[in-house]
């Protein structure tokens, strides 16, 4: 069979779905194609879901400060119904410790320049927010298989954290792409799932459709990778990656769960809490559970996988023990569940972590890549600059030499999405971990 749209995104995650409802918004004919039997059922359906600032960087922290806005009215900027309801944005608040796991003097630094509400605390204002957390210093962070795991911290305290009141996590974020979906659908978005692109289609140096693994042919102008940890493949089928100097890999990661301390409602009293003391991060996650991942401290092996269709997907024992006792050690109270919970899956991670928004070397393939484990939140603002990024390229920009400096919508402030390039060196001042 053989079809016709304006535009193809491949992958249906967060970042496709989002693209796809702000390019049919500006009138596109958008097709999102997904391997998968539902939107953001591949590694979005197992995110963390965290919406917070701190980032490296002053444009992933000005980029996350403007999603805040999104998520505080998600009904409103669906502008759709949902016959499975909303997801909802749990605005609990998010703590950085001040340690020297993270710069945070950076992060600081990049808050008070885009303008973004939060609150400076000493280590006397910490204790009495988080009175069920010590908050010795144990840097740096270390494994259970290390004997200087064990003891006690001697090296004082921390000087305290940095609050964002705007932060917090989404509930469920399958569902926020959904709905997003349902979105892209009421503007004249097509979605086609259970589905592999096996071809890029070419005329000269330029895009002309895909081919599927069921032999149906999609003509399209213009092609968007929102592939995921399988975004490195499309881009070797499509020729493209050679010419990048900045690339991606699919990284296998774990997030656990441990109930919270006895007579704790940690759903009402707790934040989500960056950690890069222990090398850790922790939020409330429901049932009176916590959620806590690694920050991907040196001593953590990196598991980086070759085939993004076969990996491991079950929870490591060592890996469980390493988080959940580094929670422990920040919260004397934790006890200690004999059976590991929690889930393992694949972030789309670039050479530096920091995302690629771009052109490419074929014309009318554009990349939204390397997003995985910190781009959730920012899903809305990727969708709205990839679209103007498409508009702008399409009608003869110089993506390369003039690249598009894109204005956000709530706080006006400007993204220079050059620091998004492909064509980067890499940034050194980005956290190289899942922090970006």
């Amino acid at each position: 069979m053989k079809s016709q749209t304006d535009v193809i995104i491949i992958g249906a995650g967060i970042i496709g779905c989002a693209i796809a409802y702000e390019m049919s918004k500006q009138g596109y004919r958008t097709l999102n194609i997904d391997k998968l039997s539902a939107a953001g059922a591949g590694s979005t359906i197992n995110s963390c879901a965290n919406i917070r600032a701190y980032y490296s960087t002053r444009d992933g922290v000005a980029m996350a400060y403007e999603c805040f806005f999104y998520w505080k009215n998600w009904r409103q900027y669906l502008d759709v119904e949902d016959e499975r309801g909303f997801a909802e944005f749990k605005n609990i608040g998010s703590v950085l410790l001040k340690s020297k796991g993270l710069n945070w003097k950076r992060v600081l630094q990049n808050f008070e320049e885009v303008g973004l509400e939060h609150e400076d605390w000493d280590l006397k204002t910490l204790k009495q927010k988080m009175p069920m957390c010590n908050f010795h210093t144990f840097f740096p962070p270390k494994r259970p298989d290390d004997d200087q795991f064990w003891e006690e911290g001697s090296q004082g305290e921390l000087e305290g954290g940095v609050f964002t009141p705007g932060s917090g996590y989404v509930s469920d974020p399958q569902l926020s792409t959904h709905n997003l979906q349902r979105a892209a659908e009421a503007k004249g978005g097509q979605f086609i799932l259970n589905a592999k692109v096996i071809e890029i289609l070419k005329n000269e140096n330029r895009v002309s459709g895909v081919v599927l693994n069921n032999g149906d042919r999609i003509e399209a102008p213009i092609i968007v990778n929102a592939s995921g940890p399988h975004s490195y493949l499309l881009n070797d089928l499509a020729g493209v990656s050679e010419e990048m100097k900045i690339k991606t890999r699919a990284l296998r990661h774990e997030v656990h769960h441990v109930p919270a301390p006895k007579g704790i409602n940690f759903e009402e009293v707790g934040f989500h809490t960056n950690d890069g003391d222990t090398g850790s991060y922790f939020r409330p996650e429901v049932g009176n559970n916590i959620l806590v991942g690694s920050v991907d401290p040196e001593c953590d092996p990196k598991d980086w996988v070759d085939d993004p269709d076969d990996y491991n997907r079950d929870v490591t024992e060592a890996q469980w023990k390493t988080q959940v006792y580094r929670l422990a050690k920040r919260m004397p109270a934790l006890e200690i569940p004999t059976k590991p919970q929690g889930i393992a899956d694949l972030y789309d991670v670039s050479d530096d972590w920091i995302p690629i928004y771009d052109k490419s070397s074929l014309q009318g393939f554009y990349l939204a890549v390397g997003t995985s484990g910190n781009q959730y939140k920012t899903a809305p603002v990727v969708g709205a600059m990839m679209t103007e990024m498409i508009k702008a390229c399409e009608d003869g920009a110089d993506q390369d030499t003039n690249p598009l400096q894109f204005k956000l919508k709530h706080t006006g402030l400007s993204i220079n999405t050059s620091a998004f390039s492909r064509l980067r060196e890499i940034n050194k001042n980005s956290s190289f971990s899942v922090i970006g």
